[in-house]
């Protein structure tokens, strides 16, 4: 079975948010960290994962990732802070993610 994650990077505590879909967390949030991906996230140096959930079905995470940009930025900083509150980047925890 393979598994889907929307994920938000960030820039820093309250800087630029990007929300994305992969179905590999860790190989993603590494091309964002390293810049090796051309576009918004290297343009504005968003290379902090601040959020992620998970699902079984791409079309549901493409669902959520799809109806998640289409939130006001604050209910964007509600749910990351809900779960992570000091915002830590949560690559150095990946592992318990995935």
């Amino acid at each position: 079975m393979h598994r889907y994650y929307v994920y938000i990077m960030a820039s820093k505590r309250e800087g630029v948010l990007y929300i994305g879909v992969t179905n590999d967390l860790a190989r993603r949030v590494a091309e964002h960290r390293n810049g090796t991906i051309e576009g918004f996230t290297k343009d504005y140096y968003v290379e902090r994962l601040v959020y992620a959930e998970s699902f079984d079905y791409i079309d549901h995470a493409l669902a959520r990732e799809k109806a998640m940009k289409r939130w006001k930025r604050n209910w964007k900083v509600e749910l990351i802070e809900k779960t992570n509150p000091d915002w830590k980047d949560l690559f150095l925890e990946l592992n318990e993610l995935v």
